[in-house]
């Protein structure tokens, strides 16, 4: 047993920060501060629907402080990190400073442009609540704009969404904005009855998600392309400027909305050798999740990359039962380390993909037995998932009463466009 207290501070609060909270808790070898630039944490699999006005953000989100309020030596530190200095093991803080015994970086990944400054400036992102309340901000004002213009040409650019990346959450978000076009713009918006509202997915693959099987990709591409959507693949873009997409093969499409779902990056540390990185700026880490050239210093979750399992040998999938369940097992090597135990080394259960397309079309794939599903089962199975792995039960019944009502009435009354005044806090 440890003769003192161990400080363990953990940056994220997201699948893997709070999973390694839960399996540590209770634990008296420990005492854990959570630090986060948010003071809550938010299920990123809805964010696409609290951008499409289906779910409020109190849906997929919590305090951290109401979570954790029952833990037993837990403290939570709002603030963003600025660096870590390892020789006096210590972290600063926009907000201060912090000491710790093991530091553990569960930080998730940032959406990247690939060098586009013109994308990273007038495209909408998917990766945070702010992102989220923003695009549905956004996509209410041009649908507004479009029911006052007279230019054809104008309320086209308007009524025109290109969703560039053609993994889950473009899909989802395709898939939903294509039955709003079909049921609430008609409903909501009589003034643009007959116009040409057009739906874009394009993907620089040959696939819209790839990961997944092709029996998940064909069905995926019939289903949304029967539902409007209009689907480029093998086109890569090189920039939007002046309302233009501007692909590589030299296709333009016109449009006053570029939705950017197409990859992401891990976030570079000060005080974290260069060495210590690898592809996608993603720590090295070794089988016990102990980053590259550090003696007390963790990663897990997206922001590092494991090459030690053999049946990933090129790095885990940066998904969220990955997360979760590298934060439990360093959860459980912490205790056994107290304990001088031998640790335990992760490995990945791989418990299968899915995703949404609308309405009672979903596709999902089962490894091991390799089964594949779509359409309405695929489409409960998906609802059941996701409800279940919300991290209170009052999001779980709040979740499911929208989701009950939007789909008995296909409709929803969260279309509000709230602009909030900047003024600093």
């Amino acid at each position: 047993m440890l003769t003192t207290k161990k400080t363990v501070v953990i940056i994220g609060g997201g699948f893997a920060g709070v999973n390694l909270i839960n399996q540590i808790d209770g634990d008296e070898n420990y005492s854990v501060i959570l630090v986060d630039k948010n003071n809550y944490n938010f299920f990123p699999p809805l964010l696409y629907q609290v951008a499409t006005g289906y779910l409020e953000t109190s849906n997929i989100s919590y305090p951290f402080r109401k979570l954790f309020r029952r833990k037993k030596n837990f403290r939570f530190v709002m603030g963003n990190l600025e660096r870590v200095v390892q020789a006096e093991n210590k972290v600063v803080l926009d907000t201060g400073e912090l000491t710790y015994d093991y530091l553990v970086f569960a930080t998730g990944t940032e959406t990247n442009y690939f060098g586009m400054e013109s994308v990273k400036e007038h495209s909408i992102p998917m990766k945070t609540v702010s992102d989220a309340l923003y695009m549905r901000n956004t996509l209410l004002d041009k649908l507004e704009k479009a029911s006052r213009e007279k230019d054809p040409l104008e309320r086209k650019k308007l009524l025109t969404v290109v969703v560039a990346g053609g993994g889950p959450t473009g899909v989802e978000i395709s898939g939903m904005f294509a039955e709003m076009k079909r049921t609430v713009i008609p409903s909501d918006y009589p003034e643009l009855i007959g116009t040409n509202a057009t739906i874009y997915l394009v993907d620089g693959l040959k696939s819209v998600l790839a990961p997944m099987s092709e029996k998940s990709q064909r069905y995926t591409y019939k289903t949304l392309t029967d539902m409007g959507v209009k689907i480029f693949l093998d086109s890569m873009v090189k920039d939007y400027i002046d309302d233009t997409v501007h692909f590589v093969d030299g296709k333009k499409i016109v449009t006053k909305t570029l939705i950017w779902a197409a990859g992401v990056t891990s976030i570079v540390f000060e005080g974290i050798d260069k060495e210590s990185y690898g592809r996608g700026k993603r720590m090295i880490v070794n089988e016990y999740n102990q980053v590259l050239n550090t003696h007390n210093i963790y990663a897990i979750g997206d922001t590092c990359i494991q090459t030690t399992d053999q049946n990933f040998p090129n790095g885990h999938p940066q998904v969220a039962q990955v997360a979760i369940q590298q934060g439990k097992n360093l959860g459980k090597n912490l205790k056994r380390m107290a304990k001088g135990d031998a640790l335990t080394p992760f490995s990945y259960k791989d418990k299968g993909s899915m995703a949404i397309i609308g309405r009672n079309k979903a596709v999902a794939d089962i490894p091991g037995p390799k089964l594949h599903f779509n359409g309405f089962i695929a489409w409960v199975a998906w609802l059941f998932i996701h409800l279940i792995s919300l991290i209170a039960s009052g999001n779980r019944i709040k979740t499911m009463y929208n989701w009950t009502i939007s789909y008995f009435t296909r409709d929803q009354s969260l279309r509000v466009l709230i602009k909030p005044v900047k003024k600093d806090i």
